[in-house]
């Protein structure tokens, strides 16, 4: 996507030093563009734990060069042990997204199946580079199947604006290029489709306020930015006309988790008859557990409750506090949505039910690989 016009994508191998990879440092955003590089395992897994790097997509293709520029740093008789550690350390980093642990077990597959230090740091490269190719290739595939759901809308309102609402930021901020939730949403729009995002703020880290409406200013899409707790109010009011959410972890059954708040927006659009999509990449299932309880939920430091930053009168980025010294917070940041509140799944290979017979019968190859393993 686009930044002042010129195209990026989040992630990214160093044209002239392949052993540098270049991130977006989503902290600094909207206020700042830093372009920041990692070069080792450790700032890969700091990148992904401290959130410059976040989303399902783009935490797992961090991961997938995080495992490359381990492979890069090993002695070349050393390689297999090395990413046995470096797969361990990513893991941990963040437990909830699925595509980090995936994206790890892909890389150490592939290694397996070369013999030679050096032909393994080029396979755990060359895949690194595909699961980053993929993943954006996935979210256009999303983009084109769900931009059917929005002409369908479209059609109905007469060509009106459709509104959609959004949770948290899971456009390409989140992925590595189109993004799940706003692919179908950029496609529209160059479908010639009038829409209109209404953009959750997304506490504690604000993802809607910096970075989705950011993104889609930087795209010319109308957006409103509007508190996390109005989206019932605006679904009464015959104000949102669809919900679409992006994914960290979904089961194969249906259950989805995603960025704490999306089950209220899910039941405010059940009540209220609103179609509730979540669009995900196939990267994003979690084929081995069926229930969503089962998914582990991350739980950060309460400080990201307590404070907060912005950009001052002066232009300077500042941290303030909200509560009183010694408040005790907590801090859950996923929840789960079962399958009954979701209308349907968008995936790049089309739009599912939410149930394990629909999933099994789109993703067979899925079913089968899992059960082999």
């Amino acid at each position: 996507m686009r930044i002042n016009g010129k195209h990026f994508r989040t992630i990214w191998a160093d044209a002239k030093n392949e052993g540098v990879i270049s991130i977006i440092d989503q902290r600094q955003l909207p206020h700042q563009f830093v372009v920041k590089h990692l070069h080792c395992l450790d700032d890969a897994v700091s990148a992904i734990k401290d959130m410059h790097v976040r989303g399902a997509g783009l935490i797992g293709a961090t991961a997938g060069f995080g495992m490359y520029l381990a492979a890069i740093n090993a002695w070349e008789d050393a390689v297999d042990e090395v990413l046995e550690e470096a797969a361990s350390q990513l893991n941990k980093s963040r437990p909830t997204a699925r595509n980090l642990g995936w994206a790890v077990e892909r890389i150490l597959t592939a290694v397996r199946t070369v013999q030679g230090g050096a032909d393994k740091k080029r396979k755990a490269y060359e895949i690194a580079c595909e699961i980053a190719d993929e993943d954006a290739s996935f979210c256009k595939q999303i983009g084109e199947h769900g931009l059917e759901l929005i002409k369908a809308i479209s059609r109905k309102k007469n060509g009106e604006p459709v509104n959609i609402l959004t949770h948290c930021n899971a456009g390409w901020l989140a992925f590595v290029d189109y993004g799940s939730a706003t692919a179908p949403i950029y496609a529209a729009r160059d479908a010639g489709i009038a829409v209109h995002v209404w953009v959750d703020e997304t506490r504690p880290w604000n993802q809607g306020a910096k970075l989705t409406a950011w993104e889609l200013q930087q795209e010319g899409i109308a957006n409103t930015l509007i508190t996390d707790n109005t989206g019932g109010h605006l679904m009464q009011k015959k104000m949102v006309d669809m919900v679409i959410v992006g994914s960290d972890r979904t089961t194969h059954t249906g259950d989805v988790a995603n960025k704490i708040g999306t089950y209220l927006k899910a039941l405010a659009a059940h009540d209220n008859h609103i179609p509730f999509y979540v669009a995900l990449p196939s990267s994003t299932f979690d084929w081995k557990l069926a229930e969503g309880a089962e998914i582990p939920i991350e739980q950060r430091s309460g400080d990201e409750i307590l404070w907060i930053s912005g950009l001052d009168q002066t232009g300077n980025i500042k941290s303030v506090q909200l509560a009183a010294p010694g408040t005790q917070a907590a801090n859950f940041s996923f929840d789960i949505t079962p399958a009954r509140l979701v209308t349907a799944l968008i995936t790049e290979r089309g739009i599912v039910q939410a149930n394990r017979a629909a999933i099994h019968a789109l993703f067979p190859d899925k079913i089968l690989s899992s059960s082999q393993e």
